[in-house]
């Protein structure tokens, strides 16, 4: 068994049957326990901006959402709705086990920076070909809306997710979660 398919299989939840201590959805509201592995992408046409200070980064209404299992939706922005001379090539790297091979940019702009908050797949596996090229952001130093609410970090520093008022969790990252 290769590491991915380790990866992909040896996860107990699979947005099948939402755990007991998984958060119950308002009205509106989405859990990410009921969120599917492998992971689904679909099409939003929300309002998405990203912003690093008063600088807007990235602006559309053609944005992708990946939705997996114990984590915040993850925003793919298409390339053309990112201002590209605010990144800069960083030499990370990362491996998904459903996406591939990601590549980083720094996003800066004056004496502000942020390392490594950006993120595409160039050639994603197959299944996720239609964010080829698109653009996710880390938030933190950079700040996300969706519509007019400003999104938050998932929590732990590691997924790239939004956390909004339309997803309840708890989320994978969180104190107690390296379990999951």
């Amino acid at each position: 068994m290769s590491n991915d398919e380790a990866r992909r299989y040896g996860w107990v939840y699979d947005g099948s049957q939402r755990p007991a201590f998984a958060e119950t959805p308002g009205p509106g509201q989405e859990s990410i326990w009921d969120y599917p592995r492998p992971p689904a992408l679909v099409a939003d046409s929300r309002r998405v901006r990203v912003f690093l200070g008063e600088q807007l980064v990235a602006e559309t209404r053609q944005a992708y959402r990946l939705l997996e299992t114990a984590g915040a939706p993850t925003f793919y922005l298409p390339a053309e709705a990112v201002d590209q001379s605010l990144l800069l090539p960083s030499p990370a790297r990362s491996h998904c086990e459903w996406k591939g091979q990601a590549q980083y940019w720094h996003v800066r702009s004056g004496a502000r920076q942020a390392d490594h908050a950006a993120w595409a797949y160039p050639k994603p596996h197959a299944r996720y070909a239609a964010i080829a090229g698109y653009v996710a952001f880390y938030l933190g130093e950079l700040r996300g809306y969706v519509d007019e609410e400003q999104a938050r970090p998932q929590p732990g520093g590691f997924y790239g997710g939004w956390v909004t008022s339309d997803v309840v969790g708890p989320f994978k990252g969180e104190a107690g979660t390296q379990g999951w």
